[in-house]
């Protein structure tokens, strides 16, 4: 069984694929919303290009795909990692989307609806085994909708059935499990039962991940991962040396030798004489 070397939940992969190939992202998000495909007038990419990452810290180097849907945002983000604050980091995407479509003197009013679809590695909701949940802005009593320009959807892939017992009716079903799909039979397997759209999702998937320009995009970003690893580890370096020589500094003040000061921090000699 062929393990992918990448595969979709890779944020690169992910976002150069459906960049490179709009109609099966346009094709995604309208299964996802419930919208027909034939009824999406507007559908436009707002942020296609690709930055190369200096720094990998996702705060800032995010390849999420922010889109314009007949007049609404929605901004889709892949997150494989649980680092157990997804809520309020995927609350923090919606805030930033939202707010940005405000511009100046426009009335609140006008601020369009803006939808997050989140698709996960893990799993969120854990006393539920619900594939997909949608939230919205309730009165907590009454359950009366405040409005409707805020949803945020989730898809929790380890939730999804075993390819055998996947429901071949419910598209949204297979697209996500092309997306977590970890092998080449896999992968296969999702082609021959998924008709047309996986088929094209999977012959968009081999042309992209054989690309140059994706090998070079994962190139940049693991030379920058190693670049933080290295900084981090020099600045731990760093941190321990300075806490050595402040204890040498105290035991100077104590009147210690510098022989026997060398001996409890590890300092050389001038290291202990410049302290």
């Amino acid at each position: 069984m062929a393990e992918l070397l990448y595969n979709l939940t890779n944020d690169t992969l992910f976002k150069m694929l459906f960049v490179k190939y709009p109609e099966l992202l346009k094709r995604l998000v309208a299964k996802i919303l419930g919208i027909p495909i034939d009824g999406i007038a507007e559908f436009k990419i707002t942020n296609p290009e690709m930055p190369p990452c200096d720094d990998v810290d996702d705060k800032f180097c995010r390849l999420d795909i922010n889109m314009e849907v007949n007049g609404e945002r929605v901004n889709l983000e892949v997150q494989v990692k649980d680092e157990h604050d997804y809520p309020e980091r995927s609350l923090y995407y919606w805030a930033r989307a939202y707010s940005n479509a405000l511009h100046v003197a426009q009335e609140y009013a006008a601020l369009p609806r803006t939808i997050l679809i989140n698709i996960i590695g893990f799993k969120l909701f854990k006393d539920v085994n619900d594939l997909h949940s949608e939230f919205r802005p309730m009165e907590v009593n009454r359950h009366t909708l405040l409005t409707d320009k805020m949803s945020l959807h989730y898809f929790e892939l380890p939730k999804l059935p075993k390819i055998e017992n996947l429901d071949v009716n419910d598209e949204v079903e297979l697209w996500l499990a092309a997306i977590n799909a970890k092998t080449e039979e896999q992968l296969s397997k999702i082609k021959t039962i998924g008709g047309e759209p996986m088929e094209q999702l999977v012959e968009a998937y081999h042309n992209v991940a054989a690309s140059p320009e994706f090998r070079e995009m994962v190139r940049q970003r693991e030379r920058a991962k190693h670049n933080e690893a290295s900084a981090l580890a020099n600045a731990a370096q760093e941190a321990k040396l300075e806490e050595r020589i402040k204890l040498a500094r105290r035991l100077k003040a104590k009147g210690m030798s510098v022989d026997e000061i060398i001996e409890l921090t590890d300092l050389s000699v001038d290291e202990v004489l410049k302290a």
